[in-house]
């Protein structure tokens, strides 16, 4: 995996994360005064390259908008980019549904400040392999029963956390393990999609971003692979930042951040993310989560 070495000046900032990927090259000290870099991260939830192209556009915006140095640094997985904005390697997230709720616990006083406008209503792709025979209902595919079946990651809320509530609402009194015949984790979504694509399970449950995504770019055979029930809408991926970043750039600061990110109508930024826009968004849109997280006892 191809990684960056963060700047000195940051590195200090991180030689407690473990959790954390290498970062970019050095790119020299900041002159005494001078404010530091704002580091983000994001969950890895689909191919390195394209969050390589996503978040790099993002940091230059950013540091465009905000007069301060942006940097970003990647995250082996969905739990280190949590850990990250814990310890306060990072101010700032692209998190999903789940972890953001996670996060926000962890870090009194952190809030969520912007979405996708395709987040306040997102939703999960059931898939299947094209030898199962299943096909495409309005009702959750009970005739999945006894397939394999794969999640994205453990703490994704797209490939994870709902697809999960969605089986246990399907069948009673079952956990995943009891209805299928094998679970496994992917790891994340284009994974998922290339796992029941090549029939090394039989279903899947995957974020429709990252389907519309991938088969845009070609890498969905849809005689091998097809959606075949698409969820009920849930508040999804956001922005969240540490309640700290005002005391270290100035009072403020999490309102102008906000403003930058729900201001950006570059598409060379947007589709990456497959979103049309960012909007503001708040703590207790989420709220919801938090209640399936502790239904499904995935949240203590």
């Amino acid at each position: 995996m191809r990684v960056w070495h963060l700047a000195a000046a940051v590195l200090s900032l991180l030689a407690s994360g473990p959790a954390l990927a290498q970062g970019a090259p050095a790119q020299g000290t900041p002159a005494q005064g001078a404010k530091p870099p704002l580091v983000f991260t994001g969950i890895p939830d689909q191919d390195e390259s394209r969050l390589v192209e996503r978040f790099g556009r993002v940091a230059t915006y950013l540091e465009g908008k905000l007069g301060v140095p942006v940097r970003y640094i990647p995250v082996k997985n969905y739990p280190a980019a949590v850990t990250a904005f814990t310890n306060g390697q990072v101010q700032l997230a692209w998190f999903g549904g789940f972890t953001g709720v996670q996060a926000r616990r962890a870090v009194p006083g952190s809030r969520a400040i912007a979405q996708g406008a395709e987040d306040a209503a997102f939703k999960t792709y059931f898939i299947a392999n094209a030898k199962t025979g299943l096909k495409p209902g309005k009702e959750f595919p009970k005739a999945s029963e006894g397939k394999t079946f794969t999640f994205g990651s453990r703490a994704s809320t797209s490939g994870r956390l709902m697809p999960e509530f969605f089986i246990r609402q399907a069948f009673p009194g079952k956990t995943p393990e009891q209805v299928y015949s094998r679970v496994g984790f992917s790891g994340d979504h284009s994974r998922t999609i290339q796992l029941v694509q090549s029939g090394a399970f039989e279903v899947g449950a995957v974020d429709y971003t990252v389907w519309d995504l991938d088969t845009k770019a070609g890498k969905v055979d849809a005689s091998a692979v097809s959606v075949i029930w698409e969820s009920p809408p849930y508040p999804d991926y956001q922005w969240t930042v540490r309640g700290d970043v005002d005391t270290i750039y100035g009072a403020g600061f999490t309102d102008r951040l906000r403003d930058a990110l729900i201001g950006v109508t570059d598409p060379a930024i947007l589709e990456p993310f497959g979103r049309s826009r960012f909007i503001a968004v708040d703590n207790a849109a989420y709220a919801p989560l938090e209640e399936v997280g502790r239904s499904t006892g995935l949240l203590d």
